[in-house]
C-alpha cells in the first residue's frame, strides 16, 4: 500500500474542500438577498393558513408585494382589526377600513326541497359531479353538498349538516373567500357581518321551473321588493338581490316571501 500517495491524495481533497468553501462563502455573501425585516413581521399579522385568497403563493408571499408596495395593507382576508392596523404601522401608513364579512352558502336546496336528475354515486366531489348532465340537482344553481368546501377551508369554519348542505361557523370563519371561488355553482357568497337579511337563493329559472326543481326557490314574484320600504331589493334577471348598505333590517321582506327563502340573520 503505497501511503505516500493516500496522503498526498488526502491532502488535494481537503486543500479543495477549503477552497470551495471559501468559494461558496465569498458567493454566499456576494450573492445574498437581502430580506426587508419587515416581511417576518407582518407575515405574522396575516391569516397563517396559507389559503392563497389573497392572490398569493402563501403568507410570506403577500407580506414581501405588501412590503414591495404592490397590494394594501388590508390585502388579507383573513387579517382583521388590530392586524391590518399593525401592519400598516409597519408600512408607515393609514389603516384602511375593511368591511368584516363571512362566508354564507347561498342555497336552501337541501335532500329534500331539491328536485333531483339523477342518482349520482360517484366521486364525492363538486366539480366532478358538476360536468356529470348538468350535476344531480334540477337546479342549476343549487348546493351539491359534495363537500369541496369543507375540504378547501383552512380553518375548520365548514361542516356537513344532516341535511346535506354545509354549514358555516361564523365564528370561525375568516372570510378568506377560498370556499367561494372553488364552488362550481357559486353557491358561497361572502356577506357583510352586519348584514341582518339575506335571500337564499341565485337561480334564474322562470316560476314554474324554479318552484318545480326547489320547494324554496326564489320565484321572482317581487313581492319583497315591492314591500322594501328602502329599496334595498331588486329583480335581477329572474330572482331577486339584497344591497346590503341599504337594507335597514326592517325584515319586512322575510315575511313577505312565500317562498321562505329569505332569512334574518
Amino acid at each position: 500500500m503505497n501511503w505516500t500517495a493516500i496522503i498526498i491524495a488526502g491532502a488535494v481533497m481537503g486543500a479543495l474542500a477549503i477552497v470551495f468553501a471559501i468559494i461558496l462563502g465569498v458567493a454566499d455573501k456576494k450573492f445574498a438577498v437581502e430580506i426587508d425585516a419587515r416581511v417576518p413581521q407582518i407575515t405574522e399579522c396575516l391569516g397563517g393558513a396559507n389559503c392563497g385568497a389573497c392572490g398569493y403563493a402563501g403568507c410570506a408571499a403577500l407580506a414581501e408585494a405588501i412590503v414591495r408596495g404592490d397590494v394594501a395593507p388590508n390585502a388579507c382576508p383573513a387579517s382583521k382589526g388590530e392586524k391590518i392596523k399593525r401592519i400598516s404601522e409597519l408600512m408607515g401608513v393609514e389603516a384602511s377600513a375593511q368591511t368584516p364579512a363571512v362566508a354564507r352558502l347561498i342555497c336552501t336546496g337541501d335532500c329534500e326541497t331539491a328536485a333531483v336528475r339523477y342518482q349520482y354515486d360517484g366521486v364525492p366531489n363538486c366539480r366532478i359531479a358538476n360536468g356529470l348532465a348538468g350535476g344531480p340537482k334540477k337546479c342549476t344553481w343549487a348546493c351539491l353538498g359534495m363537500g369541496d368546501c369543507i375540504r378547501d377551508c383552512k380553518f375548520g369554519a365548514i361542516t356537513m349538516g344532516e341535511n346535506g348542505l354545509p354549514q358555516f361557523n361564523s365564528a370561525k370563519c375568516t372570510g378568506c373567500g377560498a370556499c367561494a371561488k372553488q364552488c362550481p355553482r357559486g353557491a358561497i357568497a361572502l356577506v357583510p357581518t352586519s348584514a341582518k337579511v339575506l335571500i337564499l337563493c341565485r337561480n334564474d329559472d322562470a316560476g314554474k321551473e324554479a318552484k318545480d326543481n326547489c320547494k324554496n326557490a326564489c320565484i321572482g314574484c317581487r313581492r319583497c321588493e315591492k314591500s322594501c320600504p328602502a329599496g334595498a331589493i331588486t329583480l335581477v334577471g329572474k330572482h331577486c338581490v339584497i344591497d346590503q348598505d341599504k337594507c335597514i333590517g326592517c325584515l319586512e321582506c322575510s315575511k313577505q316571501c312565500p317562498m321562505g327563502c329569505i332569512i334574518t340573520l
